[in-house]
């Protein structure tokens, strides 16, 4: 049969054909384009109109750009310079606001000798934060960033070391509360007691104790007041507290609104709607103005850590939706395994529950941090000197009165890097952790 079907076939090829090239159309610039831009009649319409309106506006900007005058003194010699040149006013950008004013958009009335303190808090900042951003870090370096925070509110702050000392003793006392107390009574009286305890501390004995400390060893350096913070430092410094500080609020409230207590669901669920209920500025407002009526008599936080308290409240809120939204997307069977299991509540919620929750509530939590940050720039309206507040300072002066672009499209550029890094770590984590459930 074999030999019969070999004298129907007319020709075999006997050795194989070089390989080519394949066609441009299925190769290089040509495929991509066409298939990421003139896939269709539509999209190539799409496309075009797009890219006239790129066009259009680059065009605008670029010479505006090219055409900047960096080494003036004020914005009328600005606009002589340009005139010198042949151009009008709106041909060019005044780039020289932003060499004569950038260290007031940057940090405010900072003291200029001290300017190595903020950028000092800021490299150690980045530095504590890596090992819990990265987790092929050495998990020794988490002691580090346990210590950054109290040792950037020293350098920012300054005054006597013992006071952020006194501070991070609160937080050792809540973490023994939580153990002994736990371990004595019960999970949840150990983070009852573990939130309790420290307030206490913090409210009547912390002054006290830095005092007396201060007194016998007086370890100190210069101390800047509050009111001298501004620019996009006082913006990164109530942002990143805010952001800190309430991840772990946000996820406690989660927790307790999805409690069996009647007395801890109904607190959280009372304080989410309020606090969501209500506009972040109002609360800007009453951190400015009511904050110290709640507090013990003699009690005085500066401006700063008041809006600080409050912002961090108002995310807290935010982020206990969006955590709960990831608990309840998780599969009942989820539950019930970590029943079947032995675990108890808290041994169930740290090892299977909220590791699969908050995997989910990623990108919701990154929104909402990137939206808290940008928000920042409302503390405005309560007379502290943020970029947008700066830039109006500056455009109060008489050098500068009337210029807009330069300051708007300098603080643009700033707040965009820091949201943009932040959504660029959200899309790299989520990546990483769906690498590792496959």
């Amino acid at each position: 049969m074999s030999d019969t079907h070999a004298q129907t076939v007319r020709y075999v090829r006997e050795t194989m054909l070089p390989e080519r090239e394949p066609p441009l159309a299925e190769t290089g610039v040509i495929k991509w384009m066409r298939e990421n831009l003139f896939s269709s009649w539509i999209n190539a319409i799409l496309t075009i109109v797009s890219l006239y309106i790129i066009f259009v506006v680059l065009s605008a900007i670029i010479p505006w750009l090219l055409n900047s005058v960096w080494d003036a003194e004020s914005l009328t010699e600005c606009r002589e310079i340009l005139a010198a040149q042949g151009l009008s006013s709106h041909d060019g950008a005044c780039g020289a606001v932003l060499t004569a004013r950038w260290h007031q958009l940057v940090f405010g009335y900072y003291p200029s000798e001290l300017y190595w303190r903020p950028i000092l808090a800021l490299a150690l900042f980045l530095v504590g934060i890596a090992p819990v951003l990265f987790a092929n870090l050495p998990r020794q370096m988490l002691l580090v960033s346990a210590a950054v925070p109290f040792v950037c509110f020293w350098l920012l702050w300054g005054g006597s070391v013992w006071f952020p000392v006194m501070i991070a003793l609160g937080f050792v006392l809540g973490y023994l509360a939580m153990v002994l107390v736990g371990k004595a009574l019960s999970p949840l009286a150990g983070i009852i007691a573990a939130i309790v305890l420290p307030i206490l501390y913090w409210i009547f004995l912390a002054g006290p104790l830095a005092a007396a400390m201060a007194d016998v060893i007086p370890l100190r350096i210069e101390e800047v007041q509050s009111r001298a913070f501004g620019g996009f430092m006082l913006s990164v410094v109530i942002g990143l507290s805010a952001i800190i500080l309430s991840l772990p609020l946000g996820i406690l409230l989660a927790l307790a609104r999805q409690s069996n207590l009647f007395i801890i669901k109904t607190s959280a669920v009372v304080f989410i709607e309020v606090i969501r209920g209500v506009p972040l500025i109002v609360w800007l407002f009453t951190a400015q103005l009511l904050l110290n009526y709640f507090l013990p008599r003699g009690t005085n936080f500066d401006l700063t850590l008041r809006v600080i308290i409050m912002v961090t409240l108002f995310s807290s809120a935010y982020i206990a939706e969006v955590v709960r939204g990831g608990l309840a997307a998780l599969p009942k069977g989820q539950y019930e395994g970590a029943d079947s299991l032995g675990l108890d509540y808290w041994q169930s919620m740290r090892l299977i529950i909220l590791p699969q929750a908050l995997k989910i509530s990623i990108p919701g939590i990154v929104n909402t941090f990137i939206g808290l940050f940008k928000d920042t720039t409302l503390v405005v309206f309560i007379g502290l000197f943020d970029p947008l507040g700066i830039a109006g300072a500056i455009r109060a002066s008489t050098e500068w009165n009337g210029i807009y672009w330069e300051l708007f499209v300098f603080i643009g550029l700033m707040f965009f890097i820091a949201c943009y890094s932040m959504g660029r770590y959200s899309l790299y984590l989520e990546k990483k952790l769906q690498r590792e459930h496959r």
